[in-house]
């Protein structure tokens, strides 16, 4: 098989298995916070081997500054889980999902108020239309399509979970010279301290609780991010991103053949919307004006529509 056909074998499945993972943690029956701090304790456990095996610490070297951003974004990846994880039981795996990913434009937000890019029309119109499908999403309360008691709470969950991965992800941008794996190794360590004094490890669980926890830890951490992080490297930047639209769409559809909720009118429109702005922000589409392009003249190739600035986000660590 040819690298680049292997690469988008393994970000299907990577993607297949981040959209899983809502179904494993509300089966887990634990507390959001406690889930997390099992992912992180079996996924260090599953990153600290795959790190051995590639032979990552005899070739990285990292400084007192380096390490620190690398646990303050830690900081800001367990606070993302501990947050999206608990939106799904108040507004459903797949509405918390889909909110989830307005991600990029906090991203871009951030980039403007710390960075100082510059936010373009194009930008300013994909935002527009992803608020406009979060107010769909809100609307949807009062027309008797919301799912769950808490609905609103669970969106502005999302919403917040959205950020902080936001802030992760400005703060990676920043670790280009650190392998991938390392990173996540020491971020599963930073969450395993952070979350200790908030879980009761001895806890009765049963044997069915475990095995969820395992499986949270090691496929959707440890496996998943080994084969997105391969993928990566074989595949085109424009293929990733759109093949990590698989995500969203199987959360929707776990949720709805796992749990029964289906997504109604307005929050089917409100998705899209969502989906698509988030779409266009990852891949820099322009829209373009009225006559700005005719038949004879040249249409922009690809390296013209990469976003620039933040973008393209880094791979996602929220599956």
């Amino acid at each position: 098989m040819k690298p680049e056909a292997r690469g988008v074998v393994e970000m299907t499945l990577a993607m297949m298995i981040s959209g899983t993972v809502g179904w494993f943690v509300i089966m887990s029956g634990q507390s959001p916070q406690a889930v997390v701090f099992w992912r992180c304790l079996f996924g260090a456990l599953a990153m600290l081997m795959t790190c051995l095996a590639l032979g990552v610490f005899r070739r990285s070297q990292m400084g007192l500054q380096q390490f620190l951003l690398v646990c303050l974004g830690g900081v800001a990846l367990m606070l993302n889980w501990v947050l999206l994880f608990s939106a799904y039981s108040r507004s459903s795996i797949a509405i918390a999902t889909v909110v989830y990913h307005i991600q990029p434009f906090m991203l871009v937000g951030l980039g403007v108020v710390f960075f100082a890019e510059r936010l373009s029309a194009a930008k300013v119109a994909w935002l527009s239309l992803a608020f406009g499908g979060l107010v769909l999403i809100v609307v949807a309360k009062n027309s008797g399509q919301a799912m769950g008691p808490d609905y609103l709470v669970g969106i502005c969950l999302a919403l917040a979970s959205a950020f902080f991965y936001a802030v992760a992800a400005a703060i990676t941008k920043r670790l280009k010279a650190l392998p991938a794996h390392l990173i996540v190794l020491i971020q599963m360590m930073v969450g395993v301290v952070l979350l200790a004094p908030f879980v009761d490890i001895t806890v009765d669980m049963s044997t069915e609780a475990w095995s969820y926890l395992v499986i949270i830890g090691v496929v959707h951490t440890g496996i998943m991010s080994t084969l997105l992080y391969s993928a990566i490297q074989k595949t085109p930047t424009a293929l990733v991103g759109a093949l990590s639209y698989i995500y969203p769409i199987v959360a929707i559809l776990v949720d709805w053949i796992a749990f029964g909720h289906p997504l109604g009118f307005l929050q089917i429109i409100g998705a899209a919307a969502i989906l698509l702005a988030a779409a266009g922000m990852n891949f820099g589409w322009k829209l373009a004006r009225p006559g700005q392009y005719t038949n004879t003249s040249p249409r922009p190739c690809a390296s013209d529509r990469q976003p620039g600035g933040l973008h393209p986000m880094p791979p996602r660590q929220d599956g």
